[in-house]
């Protein structure tokens, strides 16, 4: 299993409006592309010193860097540049990627 993790810092003035639309349009808009089996949206409770804002981190499974790769290649950017034509300038995002170790 791999997973794709997304972190993202977001300014306070707009927090509730983007978790609004991470959690009705973007996480589905992702998992509807059928490369991932699911998909889970984390609030991180430590503070992060010079953070103005909140951070959150959305984790997407799939079966295998084959997916993912797919993903990145088919519909990331365009997923991307809606996130960022929403919120730009509001926020700072990083993506890793993780493997299971089970």
């Amino acid at each position: 299993m791999v997973v794709y993790n997304v972190t993202v810092s977001i300014e306070k003035s707009v927090v509730e409006e983007w978790k609004k639309w991470m959690k009705d349009e973007h996480i589905p808009d992702v998992l509807a592309t059928g490369l991932f089996s699911s998909a889970r949206f984390l609030k991180m409770l430590s503070e992060v010193e010079g953070n103005p804002g909140e951070t959150y981190a959305i984790q997407y499974n799939c079966e295998s860097m084959d997916h993912l790769t797919l993903y990145q290649e088919k519909y990331a950017a365009v997923l991307q540049k809606d996130h960022s034509d929403r919120f730009g300038g509001k926020y700072h995002a990083f993506r890793t990627v993780l493997e299971d170790v089970d």
